[in-house]
């Protein structure tokens, strides 16, 4: 654990030596090696989808141990090419974006339809691809915030994907069209045997209160996470929680007191720990997202993968932090992430 103790400084014993009180480990599906036969293999899931989870599992630095690393570079759609790739134009080539994924010992690569179509005779059967098949493009003035269908679950099946993504803004104006529409797309995905993950995101203006953001509450996200996996999103992919009291702060919904005052702390292990209960107890993996790139990346990083993995997550969808910089550095940060899963001295807390 030395190094990851290094990187993490004096925050080393603060997100290592903690325990959740709340919702205690025994209570979750924790990832292992067998996670696919001992907790897909009893669902209703078919023998492709099965085939293709484990295709996944079995990919990168990290197979065979439940634990998932994913490169996703949808950013040329969802922020635009420009504000994604001008810090590093070599990824305005696709097939970097691959190779990256595959130096950085990922499990699997999830991009756009042009991206993974344009090198799929080449890598599809290299590294596990996902396709994205619905983005926010950022070029219609003004600029509007809907997820809106670019690919369909037939081109992913015939460029060779194991499986297909999808952005819900919950909370959203649109949000009830989005929830339709990728539940019929991950239910047609199923159908083709392909695996589904959903970018479950909350998306409203009124989200923000007091100069607050509870965009990335714990329960907002965590509830945002139980539909998600109600739709049957095989991983769950959620930013990583920084505060809670959405319900309360904003007064709406309905929500409990024992959320706030016996399941959660404001640990941010506490905080994902909820999380990781609304995906069925880890019957759905999470993987939280690595964030937007700054100054300590690395660190940042291994702070978030600690956070994941000791909360009883599933590991890390990290794209901005590894393509915004030269590829040796993306790699770095990259195995970075995943010696954090490979540390058998990183418990669960």
């Amino acid at each position: 654990m030395g190094k990851t103790q290094s990187l993490l400084g004096e925050k080393s014993d603060y997100l290592l030596s903690h325990t959740c009180q709340g919702i205690s480990k025994d209570q979750l599906h924790l990832p292992s090696g067998d996670f696919v036969d001992r907790i897909f293999g009893p669902s209703n899931r078919s023998v492709p989808v099965l085939r293709n989870l484990q295709s996944l599992f079995s990919a990168g630095r990290l197979a065979d141990t439940g634990y998932l690393s994913i490169l996703p570079v949808d950013q040329g759609i969802e922020h635009s090419a420009g504000a994604s790739f001008a810090p590093n134009p070599m990824y305005f080539d696709p097939e970097n974006i691959v190779k990256l994924a595959i130096e950085g010992g990922c499990n699997g690569v999830a991009s756009t339809l042009g991206v993974l179509a344009s090198v799929s005779r080449k890598y599809a059967h290299k590294i596990p691809f996902i396709l994205k098949i619905n983005h926010n493009e950022l070029i219609s003035y003004p600029n509007t915030h809907d997820q809106i269908m670019f690919a369909s679950i037939d081109q992913a099946y015939d460029m060779g994907a194991v499986g297909i993504g999808a952005t819900i803004y919950f909370g959203a104006p649109e949000s009830s069209r989005q929830i339709q529409e990728v539940s019929k797309a991950f239910a047609y995905a199923h159908q083709r045997g392909l695996l589904t993950i959903l970018w479950c995101y909350t998306r409203n203006s009124a989200f923000k209160k007091d100069g607050v953001d509870y965009h990335v509450s714990a329960d907002l996200t965590g509830q945002a996470n139980h539909l998600g996996v109600t739709i049957e999103a095989d991983i769950i992919k959620q930013k990583l929680p920084v505060n809670n009291g959405g319900y309360t702060a904003l007064n709406f919904g309905k929500t409990h007191k024992n959320v706030y005052e016996k399941l959660c702390s404001d640990h941010p292990i506490d905080l994902t720990r909820y999380q990781v209960a609304n995906c069925y107890m880890g019957r759905a993996g999470l993987i939280n997202s690595g964030g937007a790139s700054g100054e300590n990346d690395l660190v940042q990083a291994v702070e978030t993968a600690v956070i994941n993995k000791r909360a009883g997550g599933m590991g890390l969808i990290c794209g901005r932090k590894a393509f915004q910089r030269p590829m040796t550095e993306g790699v770095e940060i990259l195995n970075a992430i995943q010696d954090v899963y490979l540390d058998d001295s990183v418990t669960i807390a």
